[in-house]
């Protein structure tokens, strides 16, 4: 018999065993019962202990890492604050508006950098710690100079003079013109900040096991699903822009254009891509590259297909005129992408690569065209364009990464601000005349000239056309090159682009005084020359904030685009109005064309190069005054 026991409850405890006693097969008792014997276990008070202890000490350490981490980030700061307030020195009043420029560009890369380290998770402080902790002492020499017991910096100043702060000791001279850091002669600490330099490049290389695996294996993915398919869209763009300089005579046979209409015909695919330039630059920075470019990219094989199948001139600029839309986020979506899913350092190195991948385009329209043609026709090379078109566009839908995206604000004000800046308004005419022509020519009336005047056959003339094509790509290189390099010697890319229109002016007078050259020789400079558009950028980097080089970039692409479609439409508005004599316009008219189009760049690189103190609008960094 069970020993009987009277205990008193409260009312909450007693009302809740109540409710427990109604369950089927439960009674007061047992429940009671079964509540003791739990308390009773033998590890009863152990389990719960160790239960606490475990949770006690998980926030001991998380609050131990959490105060060192702050100790770094104070002790950061204080140095940071510490080196700007001691050791800058004070600007002055005319050197403060570019200096503000360039903290806001340098402010936005910083941002741009904690953004990325958040959203994938890894921490700074962190790598530097286990990096530090894991090398030997040579990369401790990272630390300051020490020369008895104090800390000696030296800033570069404005005008290239160093100034020297030291800690505990009077200060000292200043360092020669050009220093970085007055210190003692040591290789260690070269190689420290060289390795510095290169180690982005070199991680995955450095890497071991599975780290290194895991940083190929990203690498190689982001190429794969991000930069190549926009690299394959950018290079069918290129394709698109240049193939009526192949298919111009079978066309002409066919259809019986006359050279207003071949003009307008191919330079209405500039109209287009021009008009579409800043609508697109929208869309992109809202519903992000991979979505705008695949579905504008279906724009492009609507009209290869309706090109192929067209039975009269006016159905071939329907066609033609949805390509050059189709065509006109390549680019811009191209550049975008490798600015999202690429790291900072990589970007330049990235964005070359694909406008010179993209470029040999141009190199397919010439002979590799010329070999499809004979085989399947100019119908059949467009259909095959049309599927090529949809497939890159499913590639890109389906491979690049999903994102969230949302409307850069203060699209319209910073438009009204690239436009009422009157140093755009200096180089837009020579860049957009320079590079517009070249386009022109390269896309069409290079191929008609060396029919008509040097009275080439077909190979030959493709053989011209490819090698313009390669020059084109190797330009893009070479002033990029030119332009890293000079800079380093105070020249920028401004008084670059005014040297490199000379040689393009002159390579135009010679082809149009028949100078005794080879025939492609001049050529080759005119198809080069639409590679300025890497200075022109530049030059608009130098000129706007980050936040606004998008923006500037398409301000002044609409003028490119748009100067390509006048001057070839007009060029052979001029031409038509010679009679052609054997199905061949005479020399006089190309002459004719080419030279008043000169004469026009001749203008604009004269306003370009006259320094007139102009009124700089507020695009320019919070000065007054400029003198361009």
């Amino acid at each position: 018999m069970k020993p009987w026991i009277g205990v008193y409850l409260s009312e909450p405890v007693a009302a809740r065993l109540e409710v427990a006693a109604q369950r089927p097969g439960a009674t007061k008792s047992a429940v009671i019962e079964a509540a003791l014997a739990h308390f009773f276990k033998p590890d009863h008070d152990v389990v719960e202990e160790t239960s606490a202890d475990r949770r006690l000490n998980a926030i001991n350490r998380n609050l131990e890492q959490l105060h060192q981490e702050l100790r770094i980030v104070s002790e950061a700061v204080a140095l940071q604050a510490r080196f700007l307030l001691a050791v800058t020195p004070p600007l002055a009043a005319a050197d403060q508006p570019a200096a503000c420029t360039l903290g806001l560009a340098r402010f936005d890369e910083f941002a741009a950098q904690v953004t990325r380290r958040v959203d994938l998770g890894t921490s700074l402080i962190k790598e530097t710690i286990e990096r530090v902790n894991s090398t030997d002492g040579a990369h401790l020499e990272t630390q300051p100079v020490r020369q008895k017991g104090s800390t000696r910096f030296t800033h570069q100043g404005p005008n290239g003079v160093g100034a020297t702060v030291a800690g505990d000791e009077p200060q000292s001279p200043p360092v020669a013109r050009g220093a970085a850091f007055e210190r003692e002669p040591d290789t260690r600490a070269d190689q420290t900040m060289a390795d510095a330099i290169l180690r982005p490049l070199l991680a995955p290389w450095r890497a071991t096991g599975p780290q290194r695996s895991r940083a190929f294996s990203t690498d190689w993915l982001l190429v794969l699903r991000v930069f190549l398919p926009f690299v394959a869209a950018y290079y069918l763009s290129f394709l698109f822009r240049t193939i009526n300089a192949t298919i111009a005579a079978p066309l002409t046979n066919e259809f019986g254009l006359g050279a207003d209409d071949l003009g307008l015909l191919t330079s209405i695919y500039f109209l287009t891509f021009a008009a579409a330039q800043i609508p697109i630059g929208v869309l992109v920075d809202r519903y992000g590259p991979g979505k705008i470019q695949s579905v504008v990219l279906m724009a492009a094989a609507a009209g290869a297909a309706l090109f192929a199948v067209a039975d009269n001139f006016w159905l071939l600029l329907l066609g033609r005129a949805l390509i050059g839309l189709g065509a006109s986020a390549a680019l811009t979506a191209g550049l975008k992408a490798v600015v999202l899913w690429f790291p900072a350092e990589q970007v330049p190195l990235l964005n070359g690569l694909m406008i010179m991948l993209g470029s040999f385009g141009a190199v397919t329209a010439t002979l590799p065209a010329e070999y499809l043609l004979a085989s399947i026709g100019w119908r059949g090379l467009f259909e095959l364009l049309a599927i090529a078109s949809v497939g890159c566009a499913l590639a890109i839908f389906v491979l690049v990464p999903k994102g969230r995206w949302s409307l850069a604000k203060g699209t319209s004000l910073g438009l009204r601000i690239i436009y009422t800046d009157p140093r755009f308004w200096r180089l837009a005419p020579l860049s957009a005349t320079c590079i517009g022509t070249a386009w022109a020519l390269q896309g069409l009336w290079a191929a008609q000239w060396f029919s008509d005047v040097e009275g080439l056959d077909r190979s030959e003339l493709l053989r011209n056309l490819f090698v313009m094509a390669i020059a084109s790509s190797a330009g893009a290189l070479v002033l990029g090159v030119a332009a890293q390099k000079l800079r380093r010697y105070g020249i920028g890319p401004r008084p670059l682009l005014g040297l490199v229109a000379v040689p393009f002016f002159v390579a135009q007078l010679a082809v149009i005084l028949r100078v005794p050259l080879p025939s492609s020789v001049p050529w080759m400079i005119v198809a080069a020359g639409g590679a300025a558009t890497v200075l022109s950028y530049a030059i608009l980097a130098d000129f706007f904030p980050k936040e606004l080089a998008g923006r500037a970039t398409a301000a002044l692409n609409v003028f490119h685009i748009g100067c390509a479609f006048l001057v070839q439409y007009l060029v052979g508005f001029v031409i038509q109005y010679w009679t052609p004599q054997q199905g061949h316009y005479p020399e006089v008219a190309y002459q004719t064309a080419f030279a008043i189009n000169l004469a026009v760049q001749l203008g604009a690189w004269f306003w370009f190069i006259i320094r007139v103190p102009l009124s700089a609008g507020r695009g320019s960094g919070g000065g007054s005054k400029g003198s361009l």
